[in-house]
């Protein structure tokens, strides 16, 4: 349409005009955009009085975006009124009385841990799942069957394979039942001592070797080391049921508590002169792992007896705690059982 066609109304003959006395002409013009075409908005003048006012339509929102938008806010993820992108979120809270995963599960049933219930999800009874449900049954604990989505709920994991036992707090121990332990075993005591290992899936990961490898306990500190959370449980497949975790003050006040007893304490460190393989590990053995960023702390280095270290030919000049604590701790069981 051009900018002298005239604009019809509804009406056959009428007229857009600001009053009866003037019916003069008003045109309009279509703006266009970058690729908007016809969709662009369109601005009124008045030709004859306001030629200096200008009014500006914005573009009509489709019938999506509308529905789009309540959908959102519904959802609450934005606020219209008070949306405020540098707002902080509230961290979730993590609970130590859940345990998910069927290999967890069944673990914590096979222990003497005080579970309240087990909740599974329905329809999901196949697999191991009868596993649970038969040790649940002759421990007489009680199983409820709920709707999969009340689990997703719950799981602090976000991986529950169907099923999670909520049961007591795990209940950490003292450093002498570590000691009575290795006693009852008639073996010398084998120690893990964590520097601030903040990752759950490392912690969970060195659990599980550690009982696999004979260790008789492990020592991590109350502050900036994460503890028994249902991520723990799951990465360390049910092995923290077998595993004696004892929590300290003071880490460097207990390195000298357990040396005063006769053991050995070696502190994994990637700059350290003795490789792991050229060290007598036999006795009584304390091995101190780092954090995943800055390693073992400088004064904790200090209290250690004896530092080694890994051989690595590669271009990566670092492992993961994890991984770095396992390949030390299966030379330490190598040594003790030849």
């Amino acid at each position: 349409m051009s900018d002298n066609k005239k604009y019809q109304g509804n009406k056959g003959n009428s007229r857009f005009s600001n009053s009866k006395e003037d019916k003069s002409e008003t045109s309009f013009k279509r703006g266009k955009g970058s690729g908007q075409g016809a969709k662009e908005s369109r601005e009124f003048v008045n030709n004859k009085d306001d030629k200096n006012k200008t009014f500006t339509r914005k573009p009509k929102q489709s019938t999506e975006n509308v529905k789009e938008v309540k959908k959102t806010r519904e959802r609450g993820d934005i606020n219209p009124k008070n949306s405020n992108d540098s707002a902080q979120v509230e961290p979730k809270i993590i609970r130590e009385d859940l345990i998910e995963g069927r290999n967890a599960v069944i673990e914590a049933l096979k222990s003497d841990r005080t579970i309240e219930y087990i909740l599974i999800s329905k329809g999901d009874m196949v697999g191991s799942i009868s596993v649970v449900l038969a040790l649940a049954k002759e421990k007489g604990i009680v199983t409820k069957e709920v709707d999969r989505r009340k689990l997703d709920q719950m799981s602090q994991t976000s991986s529950h394979q169907g099923v999670i036992a909520v049961v007591t707090p795990y209940k950490y121990f003292e450093l002498n039942d570590i000691f009575d332990c290795a006693k009852e075993r008639g073996e010398k005591p084998f120690i893990i001592i964590l520097d601030e290992i903040e990752d759950p899936h490392n912690f969970g990961s060195i659990i599980r070797t550690a009982e696999v490898c004979g260790a008789h306990g492990i020592i991590i500190p109350k502050r900036k080391n994460v503890g028994a959370t249902p991520t723990v449980y799951k990465t360390s497949a049910g092995a923290i049921e077998h595993m004696k975790i004892v929590k300290v003050t003071n880490i460097n006040a207990t390195i000298e508590q357990v040396k005063e007893r006769g053991v050995w304490v070696y502190g994994a460190d990637m700059e350290a002169e003795n490789y792991i393989f050229d060290t007598d590990l036999t006795g009584a053995v304390a091995l101190v792992i780092g954090s995943e960023g800055r390693g073992i702390a400088k004064l904790t280095k200090e209290k250690c007896d004896v530092l080694v270290k890994i051989p690595m030919v590669g271009k990566i000049t670092s492992l993961n705690a994890s991984v770095a604590g396992g390949i030390i701790m299966y030379e330490i069981m190598k040594q003790k059982i030849r």
